[in-house]
């Protein structure tokens, strides 16, 4: 088994904590930047995603909580059509929720007098509202059984641990969102990559997978690229990168809901047939981040002790019941959680409040100045001192609210000029937030707080920690891409085990549901009967035999630039009902090609006219931008009927995942009714099929795509402009190429211009 995680490994200790070490803990290697962090940015949200061994499990807050029961809802209808269908229910999954616990140590936080534990759990009460502490994968005692103590060093586990370095107990320094240092968490490193590598596993580290494709004979190929460590720092053109490949039998992708789906997304083009549902069912768990700001206590009116950097990051939660219940309760569902921090972000805190702190400084001036003035004999200056660092009020009295639960998953992922794009808004979702809100307020002034939204809220926008679908589980293609055990429909062996598996919101934490669904499937892989021995056959590559030509000393060469752009649409091979497709579902494809000859009498006197084309394709559903390896461009050929003339396209493409297409496309240049001239040498209607292939093999090419594509006015204009020549002759040059294309275009429509019926014989 190999495991290809883009980031590197994060023993303990090796966390991040200083300014400088924290600047630099993001995720772009083309920046120089191999940290932990990834941040995307889409217009309705922002997503937190984890870049290390041991993925998502580094950054988060540990919670273990189970889907509840009659969450995994059946044919749900949605807000503006469709439904939320879950495949799987509860009884599905309880036996490998036990056995994910089982592996991460599932343990409820077992101190009852931290302030920000008690302070949820009085408001909950006070409320009436339901409250617990739910299990979280922290090891608080050094080994089963004992009592639980901070700092205490943890007995090794089952497997011997693969950073080899010694781990402690939880220490309640709130740090679990940044990476313990400690070792405390028992994130997926220790557990089941310790685990797996201990049975002979393959883990590559700083290996990002870019392409991914089946292999004819059976199998995928998977390519990647490697992010050395001497890099780490440097800007760098990524996109050169050399790529590795490795070949397997099953490929399971686990890089997360916008990971996987931005990988299949991408390398659509590898796998024709791939449902139409990939990208759909996206939602953010229904996540929201508020603030429980400077607390009081309720009798005295003295500040509260709430301390939001004491414990793990989260400690209890409060359930707040679903529709679906059954019991009464409306709306959808959701948890609330006291969300913790690390100690230095009380300081940053207090530090924020600069008009408070600046009449501490004040004041600290003035006593020191006054003393010197009276030469004042009184030494001990603690008390001055305490004065100017201040109460500490507000970070004592504060903690921010997590919130989350069965938020609408209608989003949709698309790429958008190669880049992942998610359209998701609140607008559908607007009654649930508005009652997650509503609750976060009643407990802010229940303790004497006061509640504060994150300022992107007023831009109806969120933070989701817990991103989830874009290739979602369902009953058949036409429901979701891949089966409930994770299998990608049509293709055997390819399996999607992570966020962007599941086909709605979890409502809890999804950790635990997403490694209970990941362990069902594997147990469903594992009890497979082998696969039969697979030929590895190589993906094939037909390379142009171009004719040997020997370039006459003194030739002159011609160059222009053309760019067209249409629609297309996948799995069509009629370009016109692609074309009518795409332009439906705004599917567009877009080429700028510079065509050159080197020898402009010896293109001329060529009866096929041949160029060569030289550029780029743009199509986000082929993945994007993909180069142009080799491209050839024939102005005129006749094609046996001299009455009628094509321009022929033939393209051999590339991505930068590796994977291989072939653009084909003919202009129809043809003399029929009315004044066509412009619109025949215009348009060009296209196929994409799958590989490089040569003219002999287009029949028997599989179509991946067809549609049509057309010069724009603006654009011939430009186009225009773009003809240069090189070499001793370019008037010569201009003067051929011009005789040839006005030419050919003479014998096509000159009987348009002429005043005789070319259907009337002339007497002799």
């Amino acid at each position: 088994m190999v495991l290809l995680e883009r980031g590197k490994t994060y023993p303990p200790g090796g966390f991040a904590r200083t300014p400088a070490e924290m600047s630099r803990n993001f995720w772009d290697p083309s920046e120089g930047l191999h940290g932990l962090f990834n941040i995307w940015a889409f217009p309705g949200l922002y997503g937190v995603v984890s870049s290390g061994l041991g993925g998502g499990s580094l950054i988060y807050a540990n919670v273990l909580l189970r889907k509840d029961e009659r969450w995994f809802v059946h044919e749900s209808p949605l807000p503006g059509g469709g439904y939320e269908h879950w495949p799987i229910g509860r009884a599905d999954l309880d036996p490998h929720y036990a056995e994910v616990e089982r592996m991460l140590g599932a343990t409820p936080y077992p101190y009852s007098d931290t302030a920000k534990t008690v302070a949820m759990r009085e408001s909950a009460e006070r409320l009436g509202l339901r409250w617990s502490r739910p299990p979280l994968a922290v090891s608080f005692a050094g080994a089963p059984g004992e009592a639980p103590m901070p700092r205490t060093p943890i007995a090794p586990g089952e497997f011997p641990n693969l950073h080899g370095l010694p781990r402690s107990t939880c220490k309640l320094c709130g740090e679990c969102d940044i990476g313990c240092n400690d070792g405390a968490k028992n994130t997926l490193d220790h557990t089941y990559l310790s685990a797996a590598k201990h049975y002979g596993a393959d883990l590559r580290t700083r290996s990002e997978v870019r392409g991914i494709s089946p292999l004819p004979g059976g199998g995928y190929e998977v390519r990647y690229v490697v992010h050395l460590p001497e890099n780490e720092g440097r800007k760098l053109a990524t996109s050169e990168l050399p790529l590795r490949a490795v070949r397997c039998d099953r490929l399971v992708l686990a890089a997360g809901a916008l990971g996987t789906s931005y990988l299949l997304l991408r390398n659509r083009s590898a796998f024709p047939g791939l449902s139409r549902t990939i990208g759909t069912r996206f939602c953010g768990n229904g996540d929201l981040l508020t603030f429980l700001v400077d607390a009081k206590d309720r009798a005295t009116g003295a500040t509260r002790r709430i301390e939001g950097s004491r414990g793990t990051v989260i400690t209890s939660a409060i359930r707040v019941g679903d529709d679906v219940d059954g019991d009464g309760s409306k709306g959808r569902g959701f948890y609330i959680q006291d969300a913790g921090y690390p100690a230095f972000a009380e300081w940053l805190f207090e530090a924020a409040q600069l008009p408070d702190r600046m009449k501490r400084v004040t004041r600290f001036a003035a006593e020191r100045l006054q003393s010197r003035l009276r030469r004042s004999s009184a030494s001990d200056i603690s008390a001055s001192l305490s004065s100017l660092l201040g109460p500490g009020a507000l970070g004592q009295g504060s903690m921010p609210l997590l919130g989350m639960g069965r938020d609408i998953p209608d989003g949709i992922m698309r790429l958008r000029e190669g880049y992942l794009d998610v359209t998701w808004t609140t607008a559908t979702s607007e009654d649930y937030f508005h009652r997650l809100r509503e609750t976060m307020r009643e407990i802010a002034e229940d303790l004497g707080a006061r509640f504060i939204d994150n300022p992107i809220w007023w831009a109806k926008q969120v933070v989701t920690v817990h991103p989830l679908g874009g290739a979602p589980m369902g009953r058949h293609p036409e429901e979701g891409t891949c089966d409930e055990f994770g299998e990608v429909f049509g293709f055997p062996g390819l399996h999607v085990l992570d966020g962007a598996l599941l086909p709605g919101s979890v409502g809890a934490n999804p950790a635990l549901t997403i490694a209970a669904v990941a362990d069902r499937a594997c147990d469903r892989i594992l009890s497979s009967p082998p696969a039969p021995p697979r030929p590895r056959t190589a993906t094939a590559e037909h390379k142009a035999e171009a004719a040997a030509r020997t370039e006459r000393d003194g030739a002159t060469g011609l160059s222009f630039t053309e760019k067209m752009r249409g629609f297309i649409a996948l799995g069509i091979d009629n370009p016109e009902r692609g074309a009518e497709l795409g332009r439906h579902n705004d599917h567009r494809l877009m080429f700028r090609l510079t065509i050159t000859t080197d020898d402009v009498d010896a293109f001329v006197a060529d009866a096929d006219h041949m160029c060569r084309a030289e550029g780029y394709v743009d199509c986000d559903m082929l993945g994007g931008r993909l180069e142009v390896v080799q491209g050839w461009f024939n102005l005129f050929t006749k094609d046996g009927d001299d009455d009628r003339r094509r321009m022929l396209y033939r393209l051999h493409l590339a991505d930068t995942g590796g994977n291989h297409l072939t653009l084909v496309g003919f202009k129809d240049v043809h003399d029929d009714a009315g004044a066509d001239v412009w619109r025949d040498t215009s348009t060009l209607y296209v196929r994409v099929l799958a590989d490089h292939v040569m003219p002999a093999g287009d029949e028997d090419a599989k179509v991946i795509a067809s549609g049509v594509i057309t010069i724009h006015v603006p654009d011939f204009l430009r186009q225009l402009t773009t003809f240069t020549t090189s070499g001793p002759r370019p008037a010569h040059a201009f003067a051929q190429f011009g005789r040839l294309f006005l030419g050919e275009l003479w014998e096509v429509y000159g009987s348009f211009f002429s005043d005789e019926d070319p259907d009337v014989e002339r007497d002799a």
